[in-house]
């Protein structure tokens, strides 16, 4: 999937981090797969398979190994390119590389596609999921599918990482869902977590988190074609999809952004939206056309299972202070205080709990006009703390 359709505009679409050294060598995509698999919910999955890549080498005692999470709409795509001709990197290539914020070089990096992965229509992504087709019927799952949580997405990437022969990480990262599954591995899995890093997230779903993820899905529960989640060979529900995308993207980002890239331009020339119900501001027709390419190429039951299984989260599957008291990783936390997704509030309270629990946690912040998409493109600002956090 070409990524690059919704440039920096959506949380999707996060591709524009940075550009690769030309040097660095291709990224090869790969396939894990497990002949079976438990969720916390207690049923059993056959044939689960996600894809996987990774960048810098292992080495011998198998030490050196970093573990990147993605991003609500994101895929393993971290850092470097598939191919010399693609159009970006990896989202976050501006801090994982040769030389590096986190040195390929020194450490053998590693990312996974999550169960119900949104972008099924993506060649470079491999997901089980209620797009999938279920073993024991010949036919998607569709909403027999059963909840899936952050734990069940952390369970599998435990799976990839033992199958390799790691038996710790020495940093566990990632930016929004992929800071939850970071705080997720160090609460569920201490002995195997060094160091933490999530990046603009906290610790636990509060309830207007909750809340605004089911703003979220709500175009798609209207969505006629949604059809109760059988919709697979008819017609998609791409319009309430569509407009799902549009209310994850313009939370992403911010005001600032919002107001010195369009202001309140009209979507057309001469055609101003005082004029007529149809006219529209150009803010409003350039999410719904980001929103709408990216539809092309995402499920929507993908994307109601993911706004469940991030409503569902707290570190640990517990409290948040519970969650907090599992950890011992030491935890750099990095966030925007911009971020309309994971607010100041929010984070506020994740690292209070934290050090109520007695944790080695610093705090760091990032600038930029982005809001929470500053997490993704703007992480060169941190490189200074990340390669202090790693080397300390």
């Amino acid at each position: 999937m070409k990524m690059w359709l919704m440039g920096a505009l959506a949380l999707a679409g996060w591709m524009t981090a940075g550009m690769a050294d030309a040097q660095e060598p291709t990224v090869e995509k790969k396939v894990f797969e497990l002949a079976s698999f438990t969720t916390q919910s207690g049923r059993a999955l056959k044939n689960v398979r996600v894809g996987w890549e990774s960048y810098g080498t292992l080495n011998a005692d198998k030490s050196n190994a970093v573990l990147i999470c993605h991003f609500f709409s994101g895929n393993s795509h971290a850092a470097g390119k598939y191919d010399a001709s693609d159009a970006a990197p990896g989202y976050w290539d501006a801090i994982i590389g040769p030389g590096k914020a986190i040195d390929t070089n020194k450490y053998f990096v590693l990312s996974s596609d999550t169960l119900v992965n949104l972008n099924t229509g993506d060649p470079k992504t491999t997901t089980t999921g209620p797009a999938s087709t279920n073993p024991d019927t010949g036919k998607p799952y569709g909403l027999d599918f059963p909840v899936v949580t952050v734990r069940d997405f952390v369970e599998v990437q435990k799976a990839l990482v033992e199958s390799l022969g790691i038996r710790k990480l020495a940093l566990v990262a990632g930016p929004s869902m992929g800071s939850l599954q970071t705080f997720e591995w160090a609460a569920s899995h201490p002995e195997m977590v060094a160091k933490a890093m999530p990046v603009i997230g906290a610790g636990e779903a509060d309830a207007m988190l909750i809340a605004w993820l089911d703003v979220w899905a709500a175009p798609i529960l209207v969505d006629p074609n949604w059809n109760n989640g059988d919709y697979y060979g008819k017609t998609p529900p791409l319009a309430g999809l569509a407009k799902a995308l549009t209310a994850v993207t313009l939370q992403a980002n911010h005001q600032d952004w919002a107001n010195a890239t369009f202001g309140r331009r009209p979507a057309k020339e001469g055609e101003e939206p005082g004029k007529a119900l149809a006219n529209r501001f150009q803010v409003q027709s350039v999410l719904d056309n980001a929103g709408m390419a990216r539809a092309k190429v995402s499920d929507a039951n993908h994307f109601l299972y993911l706004v469940k299984a991030n409503q569902l989260f707290a570190a640990g599957g517990t409290s948040l202070a519970d969650g907090m008291a599992k950890i011992k990783a030491p935890m750099l936390l990095i966030t925007q205080p911009k971020d309309l997704v994971f607010t100041p509030d929010m984070v506020a309270t994740t690292v209070k709990a934290a050090k109520e629990a007695g944790r080695d946690i610093t705090h760091a912040t990032i600038d930029g006009s982005r809001g929470h998409l500053d997490g993704v493109i703007s992480m060169k600002q941190a490189e200074g703390a990340i390669r202090a956090f790693l080397e300390k």
